[in-house]
């Protein structure tokens, strides 16, 4: 591997980092007084698995984009799965700013199914680019899969 590669993981990294950071500081602000009076699912993740998890997962997709950024000289496509990278950071950050920081879990349910329609396409390309970054991508699906239903019921349950 050349050594040029090293910096631009660890400036995915840091991208990935910089978002956790906002949307961290956007939820402090909310999480032990206004989610916690609202009424969620049975099925809602206690509060301390959301910090690891989404951790996890802000690992995984900046290894996956830094894989395929690897690619960017011999593959076409991946400039525009580095587009929908940046776009699906930008709809994961405002996800918080409207769910935590606006309390607004209906303009967050509009954000997270763009933000799952971006994940879903970005799947299906890194599948065709690098397998290993489609599958370091798959968890990261998966939760906001998950974490969408999770949006829908609080908003229905609390509209």
């Amino acid at each position: 591997m050349k050594a040029r590669q090293w910096p631009a993981l660890g400036g995915f990294l840091l991208l990935s980092v910089a978002v956790s950071a906002i949307g961290g500081a956007v939820t402090a602000f909310s999480v032990g007084t206004w989610y916690h009076a609202l009424v969620k699912p049975a099925w809602n993740p206690p509060n301390w698995l959301f910090g690891p998890a989404w951790t996890a997962l802000y690992l995984m997709m900046a290894a996956a984009a830094w894989r395929v950024w690897r690619l960017r000289e011999t593959n076409p496509a991946v400039r525009a799965v580095l587009v929908g990278y940046g776009v699906q950071l930008g709809l994961n950050c405002l996800w918080s700013v409207l769910f935590f920081g606006l309390r607004s879990p209906g303009a967050a349910l509009v954000d997270v199914v763009l933000l799952w329609g971006a994940l879903v396409w970005l799947q299906i390309r890194l599948g065709r680019i690098d397998r290993i970054a489609a599958s370091l991508w798959a968890p990261y699906v998966a939760w906001v899969t998950f974490a969408s239903a999770l949006n829908f019921e609080i908003w229905r349950m609390n509209g």
